[in-house]
C-alpha cells in the first residue's frame, strides 16, 4: 500500500483517489478515526492524507494515537480548518504538513512529493529527465530536445508538454490541462488548450515521421511513442 487517505466526503475521496491513481500511486481508503488509526498502525504505508473531521475521533486524535504508537509515517492534513490556531494543533499533534480546502490537486500532488522526497520515502524516483521516443524533457535546465534537435518552447508550452510527458500514453482532458497548465481560474470555455496544442505539436512533431502528439477526438490529447493511430495527429487541434 502507498498511500492512506483518510476522508469522509466521497466527492473528495474519488477526486484524489482518481487523480493519485493516475500519477501511478495506490490508494487506501478509510472513512473513520478509528479505521485510520489500525490502518495506519498496522500497514506500510508512504504516506497518509488526513482529514481533521470524521465521523468518530478527530484527525488530531488520530495523529497522536500514530506518533503515540511510533508510527513514523508522514501525515498530512488536508481540511477546511483554515485557521493559524487550526494549523498549529494539527502539526503539534504531530502532522508533518497542513493544506486546506479548497485544494488544488497539482499543489497536493506537489506536497506529496515533497514529503516522501524529505523522508526517504519516496513513492516515485524523480528523475530529471522524461523520455519519450527521442523527445526529451529536462526538469532541471528546462531543455526540450528531440533526437539531437534542441526545441525553442515558452514557459507555457514547457508546462503543456510537462504535463503530458508525466502521463505518458495518457488521454488528458482539455479541463485538466487547464487545471495542471492555467490553474482553476482559468475559463473552461476557452480554447487556450487547442491553440497552444498545435503550437507544441508544430515543434515537437512538424518535420518528424514519427508523430508523438495526438488527439483522440471528444476526449483529449495524448503524448504516446506509438505508431498506432498517428493519423490522429494529423487532423484537429
Amino acid at each position: 500500500m502507498d498511500i492512506l487517505l483518510v476522508e469522509d466526503d466521497e466527492r473528495i475521496v474519488e477526486f484524489v483517489r482518481r487523480g493519485l491513481k493516475a500519477e501511478g500511486y495506490t490508494v487506501d481508503v478509510a472513512r473513520t478515526g478509528q479505521e485510520a488509526a489500525a490502518l495506519g498502525t498496522a500497514g506500510a504505508y508512504r504516506l497518509i492524507i488526513l482529514d481533521r473531521k470524521l465521523p468518530d475521533i478527530t484527525g488530531v486524535e488520530v495523529c497522536e494515537r500514530l506518533r503515540a504508537d511510533r508510527v513514523e509515517t508522514p501525515i498530512l492534513m488536508l481540511t477546511a480548518m483554515d485557521t493559524v490556531q487550526d494549523k498549529v494543533t494539527g502539526l503539534r499533534s504531530g502532522a508533518d504538513d497542513y493544506m486546506t480546502k479548497p485544494f488544488s490537486f497539482e499543489e497536493l500532488l506537489a506536497r506529496i512529493e515533497a514529503l516522501t522526497r524529505r523522508t526517504g520515502g519516496g513513492l516515485k524516483t524523480e528523475s530529471r529527465e522524461l523520455r519519450i521516443a527521442d523527445l526529451v524533457l529536462n526538469q532541471e535546465t528546462h531543455e526540450v530536445r528531440r533526437g539531437n534537435q534542441v526545441i525553442d518552447l515558452t514557459p507555457k508550452e514547457f508546462a503543456l508538454l510537462e504535463s503530458f510527458m508525466r502521463a505518458p500514453g495518457k488521454v488528458l482532458s482539455r479541463t485538466r490541462i487547464l487545471e495542471q497548465v492555467w490553474g482553476y481560474s482559468a475559463d473552461p470555455m476557452t480554447n487556450v488548450v487547442d491553440v497552444y496544442v498545435r503550437q507544441l505539436r508544430r515543434k515537437i512533431d512538424e518535420g518528424y515521421e514519427h508523430k508523438l502528439l495526438k488527439t483522440v477526438r471528444g476526449y483529449g490529447y495524448k503524448l504516446d511513442a506509438s505508431r498506432e493511430s498517428e493519423a490522429f495527429a494529423q487532423g484537429g487541434a
